[in-house]
């Protein structure tokens, strides 16, 4: 079975196929599901990317069709394929929103008292044009509404109904809409500026990128959580913290035990584990925002107890996940 030997003349076969038996009949005697992703576009008609993929597929000579559980149907495997035989193929829904654009939206919800813009708002319109002039996703992940006035107004719901002051049911939305809106409460200055920043290297057609911090002696404090404007904006977190960090583990103990249940990496792993251990910021930057970190206020974890830690909306501390590792022992002894 390969997928590279499926011909355009086979996969115009299988739309011809879907055509004369109708969708529901084609998937069902295939058995195939309706595409969640993508679909194929032909002659103005939307197909099942996937589903015509494998019933092509049985158009090769000596060939069956291919049953879903046999192939991927995604952007490197069926999207590809269909696209290399000159098919559209078009995104059902638009991506998830970056960083970097939730600044955008949130900049937007606060200059409106912290209620939704309106799709029909110029602001809405002027902020759909410069998310969609931005090179922050790829032109094939892009679906036909995306970053649409209407997309704007259903992102402005997402973070204003997320506000504290706001006493209606609150939109689904999501952990980084939360993130961007507390960090909009804690730092409004600072947050309009990146707003700023973001809006005028789009309009530019350049984005500024800020220079990562010195190197500095252990004892002193070291930058961290500034916004970087590069594709998308992310939390500038110092590569040199973590080295740092694991020296002074390794001085004051004599291994990297993870500071919540003892594991070791190199106790368990011999040479493999040597001096490996992740480094936890007990104090999340994007609660901090920019600010100077020094080795006490990093923790060094397993990557177990790390993740158990980000595992929920609130974040514990290790001192209380510790906490639990302790009293899960108690119980069980």
């Amino acid at each position: 079975m390969s997928l590279s030997d499926i011909t355009q003349d086979a996969l115009l076969s299988a739309i011809r196929q879907h055509d004369d038996l109708g969708r529901e009949a084609f998937l069902d005697r295939y058995g195939f599901g309706p595409a969640r992703t993508y679909l194929l576009i032909h002659e103005g008609k939307e197909y099942d990317s996937k589903a015509i993929t494998g019933v092509a597929h049985g158009y090769l000579p000596g060939r069956d069709p291919l049953p879903a559980a046999e192939f991927s149907g995604g952007l490197e495997t069926v999207v590809k394929l269909l696209r290399d035989r000159g098919f559209e193929v078009r995104p059902q829904r638009s991506p998830v929103w970056l960083e970097a654009e939730l600044v955008l939206a949130c900049d937007v919800v606060a200059q409106n008292n912290w209620r939704l813009v309106r799709s029909h708002d110029p602001r809405a319109i002027d902020l759909s044009r410069l998310l969609q002039s931005l090179q922050l996703h790829p032109l094939e992940s892009r679906g036909p509404t995306f970053r649409n006035p209407n997309s704007v107004q259903r992102k402005t719901s997402d973070i204003a109904t997320q506000h504290p002051g706001y006493t209606g049911k609150p939109t689904r939305g999501g952990r980084l809409d939360r993130e961007i809106l507390q960090a909009f409460l804690n730092r409004p200055d600072e947050m309009h500026a990146q707003a700023e920043a973001i809006r005028a290297g789009a309009i530019s057609g350049t984005l500024s990128t800020l220079p990562l911090t010195a190197d500095l002696d252990e004892q002193e404090a070291i930058s961290e959580g500034r916004p970087l404007l590069l594709l998308h904006l992310g939390r500038e977190r110092n590569p040199r913290l973590r080295a740092k960090k694991l020296d002074a583990a390794m001085a004051a103990h004599g291994c990297l035990e993870c500071e919540v249940c003892g594991f070791d990496f190199e106790r368990t792993y011999g040479e493999r584990g040597t001096r490996y251990a992740e480094v936890h910021h007990v104090v999340p930057l994007h609660v901090t925002g920019a600010t100077t970190t020094r080795l006490k206020d990093l923790a060094v974890l397993c990557a177990n107890c790390h993740r158990m830690i980000h595992r929920s909306r609130e974040w514990i501390t290790p001192a209380e996940l510790r906490d639990l590792v302790d009293l899960r022992k108690a119980a069980s002894i």
